[in-house]
């Protein structure tokens, strides 16, 4: 079994991570693209043609499933993703994790990218599955950047503007870019009041992992021998995992029990 994930950076560890948790016996393929990172700022043709790109070097590994590791790629790429390469490859994107968070009914704060808080696509998001649930759009700027460069000091700057912009009664954030799970134990401590109850944090990656085994007809087997290798592209070029992904310990999970190649 070979799952593949895409990205412009690290933001797909978490997810990487996930899959790798649920079997560790799958070959990872990670395909990156520090040539055109960030994809963020990019128009929407633009990100969809380096997307593309990712996506055809990842595919040249023949993988089962391709999985979209990048919220704002799966906002505006993932219809021609799907279109070139489905059936034969199935592909699937990361979306908020919004309806399960609102299904708790309490208030709940959406943390995201500056471009994507606000936007049209979350507005509808929070429209198709959060009625009646009070609902906090929170920018957080400079967050994924500084994440992506493991940059300490950016890292805990960036979540306190964030936490100072959620309302204090808010018992649940949605974390609405793939970076910041990487950071979520920051965020929870950061967001948390005195006297309040414990918050609830809702990433994608366990769910992302989950739906690429469904779309490929394998079950989890978490016990399975951690024989699975991982291949990294960048910008189409095999190389290794960017140092900064070492100071996660999604990266340090693959590190330890990935074989050297």
């Amino acid at each position: 079994m070979k799952i593949a994930l895409m990205d412009s950076g690290i933001g797909l560890l978490a997810a990487t991570a996930a899959v790798r948790r649920l079997r560790p016996d799958a070959d990872l393929i990670l395909s990156l693209d520090p040539d055109g990172m960030p994809w963020g700022p990019r128009t929407p043709e633009d990100l969809t043609g380096r997307a593309l790109a990712v996506a055809e070097a990842a595919a040249a590994h023949r993988p089962d499933a391709l999985i979209v590791g990048c919220n704002t790629a799966t906002v505006h790429a993932l219809p021609a993703l799907r279109a070139r390469h489905e059936p034969l490859l199935p592909v699937v994107g990361t979306v908020p994790a919004i309806k399960p968070a609102a299904s708790g009914g309490g208030p709940l704060a959406i943390w995201a990218t500056p471009a994507t808080t606000g936007s049209a696509y979350q507005r509808d998001l929070i429209r198709d599955f959060a009625g009646g649930v009070a609902v906090a759009e929170v920018p957080c700027h400079g967050l994924a950047e500084a994440v992506e460069h493991a940059d300490e000091s950016a890292i805990d700057a960036a979540v306190a503007a964030a936490a100072a912009l959620t309302p204090p009664e808010v018992t649940t954030v949605v974390l609405g870019c793939t970076h910041y799970e990487l950071v979520a134990e920051r965020i929870r401590t950061a967001v948390r009041r005195p006297g309040r109850p414990p918050l609830v944090l809702h990433g994608s990656a366990d769910a992302v992992a989950a739906q690429a085994l469904r779309r490929i007809g394998r079950a989890p087997d978490p016990g399975a021998a951690a024989e699975g290798t991982l291949t990294v592209l960048l910008s189409g070029r095999e190389g290794a995992l960017p140092a900064p992904a070492l100071a996660y310990a999604e990266g340090r999970l693959l590190r330890a029990v990935t074989p050297a190649g």
